[in-house]
């Protein structure tokens, strides 16, 4: 069988599900080819394990990849953020880049989801971001026009990742021309899945990067249990299914892409 060599773009491993096994998961993921995983942030009090676990493996060894840190508020917490957690967020970057910021954007699902309080909360990160030249994980759910808008009116340039993404072609297409790619995981193992699956090979390969969203966003076929990086690869074959495109080609092209838009990678 022919290893490829993956970056999972996103990835919550600092989650306490992980804590009684993560050792051996990280250790799986290496097996199955997994060389780096980017862990975001999403609350201000959960920033300092999550810098903590990826100072401890921050060599890539035989035994784990590479985790590297983003930091940033997340929409479905907005309740628990405060102004005091973005002077925090610049302490922090004063003293180490990571490789973004996020988890942070905009999330319309709930009744209950405060939109002015979230497009004040995403302005302020892109403004920290763009200060210090930090690419951008974002969340949209229920929100990419709006999302777009606000990116066009900050004249934002740092790109980054459209994380799960979900939207239209169109909205796909504007967020490319902003210069972001596009993050694909589980969704896109369903085969009711459509839309994502028509919109992945109308872009084609350029426009996307490969993620799990672990311990979220199960894969078809492994309803009800916890998601996680080593199943990155059933993601990739997916894709290959739908691109028609040698395995080889494509794994180097989604690390290529991956790197365009987390040039911290490359350090």
């Amino acid at each position: 069988m022919i290893r490829f060599r993956f970056c999972d773009s996103h990835c919550h491993l600092d989650f306490s599900v992980f804590d009684p096994k993560r050792r051996a998961i990280m250790r799986q993921a290496v097996e199955a080819g997994v060389e780096v995983i980017v862990v975001p942030g999403v609350r201000a009090d959960d920033w300092d394990k999550l810098l903590q676990l990826c100072r401890q493996h921050q060599q890539l060894t035989t035994e784990a990849p590479r985790l590297l840190p983003a930091l940033g508020l997340h929409p479905c917490f907005v309740s628990d953020h405060q102004q005091q957690h973005l002077i925090r967020l610049e302490e922090l970057l004063r003293q180490q880049l990571p490789i973004a910021l996020g988890e942070l954007g905009l999330d319309f699902w709930s009744p209950s989801a405060e939109p002015e309080r979230q497009f004040e909360l995403l302005q302020q990160q892109l403004e920290i971001a763009h200060a210090y030249r930090l690419p951008v994980l974002l969340h949209a759910r229920k929100c990419h026009d709006q999302l777009i808008q606000l990116l066009r009116r900050m004249r934002f340039e740092q790109g980054g990742i459209v994380h799960a993404f979900s939207g239209s072609r169109q909205q796909a297409e504007q967020y490319l021309a902003l210069g972001f790619k596009l993050g694909i995981g589980g969704a896109v193992t369903y085969p009711r899945a459509q839309r994502l699956r028509r919109t992945v090979k109308e872009l084609g390969a350029e426009a996307w990067v490969l993620e799990t969203d672990a311990p979220d966003m199960p894969l078809c076929g492994k309803q009800g249990q916890v998601n996680r990086p080593d199943y990155l690869p059933d993601v990739f074959q997916v894709m290959v299914e739908l691109l028609q495109q040698p395995g080889e080609t494509l794994a180097q092209q989604f690390w290529s892409n991956t790197l365009a838009v987390l040039p911290g990678l490359k350090a």
